[in-house]
């Protein structure tokens, strides 16, 4: 089979992110003799240069890694929660029914850099200040300007020039909007890790990580956020202006915790994915359901391949809209949701034709509630509003931002999945004194009561970022991921049965078309659903689309390289490989 480019393979290291530059970045720490936790943090801080429109250092970050000398695997939660603040009863008072998509009222905990940090501290071997400082160089020298950068600063533009002027000091630099391939630096940005780098002092690598965690969480970058929040008045997608929630308080108290991962066994694989807090359990719901059909009799390509995913996929995240929360506020019924019992019975939901309804199960006889025909009438407004898009969105600052992935393996068969996305440049304006934006994943709960994912002060939105790890006999042996929001775990779906069923090697379970559904209701504001919609890429032959429309979907072709942005590493037999996504001609893997 044709691939963009080759499977890496090699015994020495492999790194495979969102971004070329980043992933040399990995490549190059391993080579100075760093393991992969070290790779990945030093890839993580120079995707907030390299990519500052999927992701920023007040995001958020979920990590999974393999640990080879003790054979355990572990979750690092960067899912930052709600400040204290932010009760139903707060937005109910302003008179919004959604928590904006922009602003400073959809702020969480940024969570990204203390997650690195628990990453570096308890799994690396480096310094901060060696691991910080390509993407200080970086973000001093400049980087090279990819055009889906500039194309987003262009859109939002008129927000930045009217509204958000911090960040029009950042992003349009001179007045213009930055040239594709030109270097664009971010010297406010490498001021504030050369200041928390310098504040970081303490006796051991230990405790200077534990300090620069002190920081970021309790010294001068929560001060400036908490005075940022108290005062400034910012425009969001609601139409008004309005102050954020979080504190300087909020901040102090919270770090990224270590869970252990949900793992679900399939066909002599073990999947491991992050708690409910994440939608990552979506993933393994799909493969409880599809574990009763003969998948590899397939054609990977064909109609009943795509209907089959397709409609397992509809169920399980009918079942993420119906119990997923933080499970520190909300009973979710994980166990039961992954047992055979219960998939057997959903199982028989899956016919020949296309649902158009949202179907979540009844787990332990417990009844859902989620207002499908709500969020229906949202996408039909959306779609009747004037000015829809340009330029009444951009305008408000409502253009989507996306997220970032990296994998990374090193010769010793330590293994990192990271999905680090959230502080966007499209998300909320730039905080003049640090340089950067917060994030928005606050949008991602509900203002009605009674709801898994129903907002509580200190509760963590269910987010969409998704890492995957695999075991293959009871050995590490794949990190894998995307970019994507809700396509995440259907994109990383379709990957790993092709791998797993069609015996597909990593760049050709990337390269192959893929596809993704948009029947069930969206994490990001404003949350709209669309009943059957179903998006095939352009390379699927026209008798699939022809057949899956037969079958009653709402289906449709996108362009021919534009489903799925995964990259992956593995490790099997002493044999390390990697491969990377060339739709947007920005990911790649590298390695020896």
């Amino acid at each position: 089979m044709f691939t963009t480019r080759p499977e890496l393979a090699g015994t020495f290291g492999m790194v495979a992110t969102t971004h070329w530059i980043a992933s040399a970045v990995g490549l190059a720490v391993l080579e100075r003799g760093g393991n992969a936790a070290d790779a990945a943090v030093a890839a993580a801080f120079t995707l907030h240069v390299a990519e500052p429109h999927l992701n920023g250092p007040g995001g958020d970050a979920p990590i999974l890694l393999h640990d080879a000398a003790t054979a355990r695997q572990h979750v690092i939660c960067g899912q930052g929660p709600a400040p204290a603040a932010a009760t139903i009863a707060r937005f109910e008072a302003l008179g919004l029914d959604l928590i904006p998509g922009t602003g400073l009222l959809p702020a969480v905990v940024p969570g990204a850099f203390d997650a690195w940090m628990r990453l570096l501290r308890d799994w690396g071997t480096l310094e901060p200040a060696e691991v910080l400082d390509f993407a200080i160089g970086y973000a001093e020298r400049g980087i090279p300007i990819v055009p889906r950068i500039s194309a987003a600063i262009e859109t939002m533009r008129p927000m930045f020039e009217q509204e958000w002027t911090g960040s029009a000091a950042v992003f349009l630099p001179g007045g213009q909007v930055p040239a594709p391939g030109r270097l664009f630096a971010r010297p406010a940005l490498a001021a504030t890790w050369r200041r928390l780098l310098a504040e970081a002092t303490g006796p051991t690598r230990e405790a200077r990580i534990d300090a620069a965690r002190r920081c970021f969480a309790q010294g001068f970058v929560a001060e400036a956020i908490d005075r940022f929040f108290r005062h400034a008045e910012i425009l969001d997608v609601s139409g008004r202006r309005h102050r954020g929630l979080l504190t300087g308080a909020d901040m102090a108290a919270w770090e990224a915790g270590i869970e252990a991962p949900l793992r679900f066994d399939y066909h002599g694989h073990q999947v491991l994915k992050c708690g409910p807090w994440s939608q990552g359990p979506v993933l393994l719901q799909q493969l409880a359901l599809l574990a009763g059909y003969d998948l590899g009799a397939l054609d990977p390509t064909g109609a009943e391949f795509v209907h089959l995913v397709t409609e397992a996929g509809k169920l399980a995240y009918a079942d993420r809209e119906a119990w997923y929360g933080d499970p520190a506020f909300t009973d979710v019924p994980i166990e039961t949701l992954l047992s055979p019992a219960y998939n057997d019975e959903r199982r028989r939901l899956i016919g020949a034709e296309a649902s158009r309804d949202l179907r979540p199960g009844r787990p332990d006889g417990r009844a859902p509630v989620h207002d499908y025909a709500a969020a229906i009438a949202r996408a039909e407004r959306a779609s009747r509003a004037p000015g829809a898009g340009e330029p009444t969105v951009a305008r408000l600052g409502a253009i989507g931002g996306d997220t970032c992935h990296i994998d990374v393996i090193d010769r010793w068969g330590n293994m990192v999945s990271a999905t680090p996305s959230g502080g966007w440049l499209q998300s909320s304006p730039v905080i003049p004194e640090l340089g950067f934006p917060l994030g928005t994943r606050g949008q991602m709960f509900w203002l009605q009561p009674g709801l898994p994912s129903s907002l509580h002060p200190g509760a963590r939105p269910r987010s969409t970022l998704s890492p995957s790890m695999a075991l293959r006999d009871g050995e590490a042996w794949m990190s894998f991921g995307t970019p994507g929001g809700d396509q995440q775990d259907q994109w990383q779906t379709i990957f790993l049965l092709r791998r797993i069923h069609h015996n597909l090697n990593i760049q050709e379970a990337i390269d192959l078309p893929s596809f993704h559904s948009e029947h069930f209701t969206s994490s990001f504001w404003p949350r709209v659903a669309r009943p059957g919609k179903l998006v095939i890429e352009g390379r699927f032959a026209d008798q699939v689309l022809r057949d899956l429309l037969s079958r009653g979907h709402r289906a449709e072709k996108g362009e021919d390289w534009s489903e799925g942005r995964l990259s992956a590493a593995s490790i099997e037999g002493g044999l390390l490989r990697a491969g990377a996504n060339p739709r947007g001609m920005q990911g790649y893997a590298v390695g020896r």
